[in-house]
Parts: C-alpha cells; sequence; structure tokens
C-alpha cells in the first residue's frame, strides 16, 4: 500500500516543486541597491561617491539602472557621473549578459555609449562584471569591476574591490588615453545592522595609467589619489 501511496504521491509533489519555482522565476520584483554612499578625504577636494542600481524584473530578465557619481564638495560640481540602463537575461546559475546604454553626463562633455557584458559570481564567490563599450565618436573602451565578500563575523565583513577601464584609442577631450586607463581598489571594512543597513570605514586609492596619467599631469592634476572613506551600504 506505501508503494503506491508513493507512486501516486511523490509525482505529485515533483510537479508542485516545479510549477513554484517556475512561478519564481516569473514574479516581478524591484529592488534597490546602494553599494556605496560615501566621504572620501584626499589631497584637494574631498568628494561623495556613490554607486547603486535599480532593478525592476523577474529571475530570469530585467531592466538596470545603475548610477556612479563623485561629486567635489568644495568646487559644488560633480567630477563623476555615469548612467547605465541595461536589458539583462540569465545565461546561467551565476551569470547574467547584458546590453544597453550608458550615459556620461561629466567629465565634459557629455558621452553617450552603447555597451554590453556579462555579471554575476564567480568562482570562489568573486562578484565581476565585465562590460564594454562603444561611444558615439566611435572609441571602444572596456571596464572590469570586481569585489569580493570576507567574513570575520556574522555581523562584520572586510570587502576589497577593483575596477579596471581600458580604451582602444585616445580619447583627449575627456582626457582618456589609448590602453589601460584607470585603476581603482578600495578596502572597505562594514558592519551589518540588517541586511539592509551596512556603515562602513576604509581606504580607497585610485591611480590613471599610461597616456592618461601623462594627460592628467599636463592638466595639473594628480594622477595617484588615496582616500580615507566612511560611508553606507543600502538595500531596499
Amino acid at each position: 500500500m506505501k508503494n503506491i501511496l508513493s507512486l501516486l504521491v511523490l509525482p505529485g509533489m515533483a510537479l508542485a516543486t516545479s510549477a513554484s519555482a517556475m512561478d519564481m522565476d516569473h514574479e516581478i520584483f524591484t529592488s534597490i541597491k546602494i553599494d556605496q554612499l560615501e566621504h572620501r578625504w584626499q589631497s584637494g577636494d574631498d568628494l561623495v561617491a556613490a554607486k547603486g542600481a535599480l532593478q525592476i524584473g523577474t529571475g530570469e530578465q530585467k531592466i538596470v539602472l545603475k548610477v556612479e557619481s563623485e561629486y567635489l564638495r568644495d568646487a559644488h560640481t560633480f567630477d563623476r557621473a555615469e548612467f547605465h540602463l541595461r536589458y539583462q537575461h540569465i545565461i546561467s546559475d551565476f551569470f547574467d549578459a547584458y546590453v544597453g546604454l550608458r550615459h556620461d553626463v561629466k567629465p565634459d562633455p557629455a558621452r553617450s555609449y552603447a555597451t554590453f557584458g556579462i555579471t554575476g559570481l564567480a568562482p570562489h564567490w568573486f562578484e565581476i562584471d565585465v562590460a564594454g563599450f562603444v561611444s558615439e565618436t566611435g572609441a571602444a573602451s572596456a571596464r572590469l569591476d570586481v569585489s569580493y565578500e570576507i567574513p570575520i563575523t556574522q555581523k562584520i565583513y572586510l570587502e576589497p574591490d577593483m575596477e579596471l577601464d581600458a580604451s582602444l584609442k585616445n580619447d583627449a577631450a575627456i582626457d582618456v588615453g589609448r590602453g589601460f586607463s584607470k585603476l581603482e581598489t578600495g578596502l572597505r571594512l562594514r558592519y551589518e545592522i540588517s541586511r539592509k543597513i551596512a556603515p562602513y570605514i576604509g581606504v580607497n586609492w585610485e591611480r590613471r595609467l599610461g597616456e592618461t596619467s601623462r594627460l592628467a599631469r599636463a592638466a595639473g592634476e594628480d594622477p595617484d589619489l588615496l582616500s580615507a572613506v566612511i560611508g553606507i551600504k543600502l538595500m531596499f
């Protein structure tokens, strides 16, 4: 009798679980994640930096609006302001592919780009984003974003991150040279009050590279910046 019941019940349970998973894949969700909202103390003009994203979609596909900005406090102006609008689609258990547009309001002159890439979790839980860009002037460039969370306790995490930019041609109008153009890396120690609120402290180092470094020096700018950081990470 038990064997007969198993034959009747187990397939039904499997079908119900499968249907539930399909419903979750197609359920529409909205989330806002602010990875960095911070004050940076550095030589020259201090700045306020922000990096975050709004996501609307399902487990399979979504629309993502990313914002990255740096605001100079004394000058009362943005040094950098980027907006990325992407359509993402799942291509594996851990990765999405995407296409979209990027628009830089700053630096001057403004630039618009077609963009494409992949984002997700690499082996050993490294979070990566590899993007390619083609600007309205025909200049091709790329960016690699990598971050990793190291748990110290259940509430304290150490997060190293790195952003590396490269360009295939000179774009002197925005002070970007051919080759690797900028390396930015940071180390942030955060305390999670909850999964949605986590203040942190840390350091951030930015270095312009190659021809871009030469252009920065010619403009009277320091190609090497080290900052002390205090900020907060938020999720809604």
